[in-house]
């Protein structure tokens, strides 16, 4: 925004133009006018008697436009330029990065898989080294927040790393410089049995559908049996993207979804003359971290009875969010109505109290209680209910001590530096003992019913950091979603 012209009050004459502009296209123009004219005065006397300076992108971007949208909904938002711009640049799956993944526990972080040709592999970086500093922080200082923080910081440019490698006694320092990267939001594609496939996808961007259809392609299209489709932890994202996904298993003609709204003509998105879907038993885990476009797609396959849904009732987001580029580089997502299942149901919970949705309080839902296409009774009320409520293994204060010290994975990359494994490696009661000492000499001692009852737990934890290391995340989490509760179940329905 242009600070060297100025209106006699002190406001940028582009911006007063700008309001008074959108005054004379609104209906009540005389009334919007006036209400404007009266922001421009208080912003006038503030600039110039306020205690402290303050400039119009403060009193805009940050108050005015901010507090007009607060009591609608706690989605429609105000972007200023630099916001804008990362919104937009977040809509591509291309990010920069180091090609690392990597395991985050209180005051360390310690490296499991580099991807070939990344910054991190050219650098040298291996699975079992330690990151005990990044641009002189010293990582044993800094709790899990400050460490998410400063990993996103470094990505942003040349960082430069303090590396230890096991065995070696000195520190090697490398710099590293971020690279554009395409990551896929398919993330996971394996089998858990014969002819059972398992893909994960951790967001909808421009290119799921078609990563998503390659996925299955990968796995036997047409010859699979049965697949377990895992949106935990799917906050959604591109709803194009959901489209294309629910396509892949639903006949040509049905409805995906319908959006209704005060301004908004109702409008039903249905699955392509053209497609061909897959037939195979389908199973959809969901968790209450699962949003928007993943529970777009799941209400779908539930209400055509193509999936069974399984795991926890999902977040309930069914806002559709329009995006309106403004002018100085600035974006408003404003909630513009609501998205609605196959059978009617609002995806969309209830809003807390002091939120007024009134762009789509005129379609509401009226009742609870809906019917598949084959007359199975599904709940609204928002999120997604699955038709078999599991939830994860919880954590005992035995699994929580092991976790938070980083136990699993040093004794891992202990274990590395001196054995060789392949596929068929298991845990035995030996190592299981050498694991009990190792934990022990960090303060954790647990009594011996404790570890006992924990034993199948700590053998299958203990393979996975072996696996993440040796092979790779994915064979890692082949291991670890064996005792998952919810895969469990989805075997059991695919099996039946």
């Amino acid at each position: 925004m242009a600070r060297s012209t100025h209106s006699r009050h002190g406001l940028p004459l582009r911006l007063c133009a700008i309001l008074l502009c959108a005054a004379t296209t609104l209906p009540a123009a005389d009334d919007i006018e006036k209400q404007i004219k009266s922001i421009v005065d208080a912003f006038a006397i503030v600039e110039q008697n306020a205690a402290d300076p303050i400039t119009a992108e403060q009193a805009f971007y940050q108050g005015a436009i901010p507090g007009l949208l607060r009591k609608l909904d706690p989605h429609s938002v105000f972007f200023d330029p630099g916001q804008f711009e990362q919104l937009q640049k977040m809509e591509s799956s291309t990010q920069k990065g180091f090609g690392t993944i990597v395991s985050l526990v209180p005051g360390r972080v310690v490296v499991l898989q580099t991807t070939p040709g990344t910054p991190s592999a050219k650098a040298g970086l291996a699975p079992g080294d330690e990151i005990v500093g990044i641009n002189g922080y010293i990582i044993g200082r800094l709790d899990i927040e400050q460490l998410s923080e400063l990993l996103t910081v470094s990505r942003q440019r040349a960082a430069q790393l303090d590396v230890m490698r096991p065995g070696s006694p000195r520190i090697m320092r490398m710099v590293l410089t971020p690279e554009e990267m395409q990551t896929s939001s398919v993330d996971r594609a394996f089998f858990l049995g014969p002819s059972q496939g398992y893909i994960r996808v951790a967001s909808f961007d421009e290119n799921t559908g078609k990563d998503f259809k390659a996925a299955v392609e990968k796995l036997g299209g047409e010859h699979l049996a049965g697949l377990v489709l895992d949106l935990r932890g799917n906050p959604g994202g591109v709803v194009t993207a959901a489209l294309e996904t629910a396509s892949l298993f639903l006949q040509p003609g049905q409805t995906i979804f319908t959006i209704r709204g005060r301004s908004v003509p109702e409008k039903a998105e249905v699955v392509p003359k053209t497609a061909h879907p897959y037939t195979c038993k389908l199973v959809v885990l969901v968790d209450e971290k699962s949003a928007s476009a993943s529970e777009i797609v799941t209400g779908a396959l539930q209400d055509h009875d193509r999936a069974t849904v399984v795991g926890e009732v999902s977040y309930g987001k069914g806002l559709v969010q329009s995006v309106y580029p403004l002018s100085e580089g600035a974006g408003l997502a404003l909630t513009t109505a609501l998205y609605y299942t196959p059978s009617g149901r609002s995806i969309q919970k209830p809003l807390d109290h002091g939120f007024e949705l009134g762009a789509t309080t005129a379609h509401p839902n009226k009742q609870s209680e809906f019917h598949t296409d084959q007359g199975r009774v599904v709940t609204g009320g928002g999120g997604i209910r699955p038709d078999f409520l599991v939830t994860p293994e919880p954590l005992s204060r035995l699994h929580m001590a092991l976790l938070a010290s980083g136990s699993f994975t040093s004794f891992a990359t202990e274990y590395l530096r001196e054995h060789k494994v392949d596929g068929d490696f298991e845990v035995d009661p030996s190592l299981l003992d050498q694991f009990k000492a190792y934990a022990a000499t960090g303060g954790i001692q647990p009594n011996p019913a404790e570890w006992s009852s924990q034993s199948d737990y700590l053998r299958a934890h203990i393979k996975t950091e072996i696996f993440n290391q040796a092979f790779g995340v994915e064979r890692g989490d082949q291991v670890e979603l064996q005792r998952d509760p919810l895969i469990v179940k989805a075997l059991e329905i695919l099996g039946s």
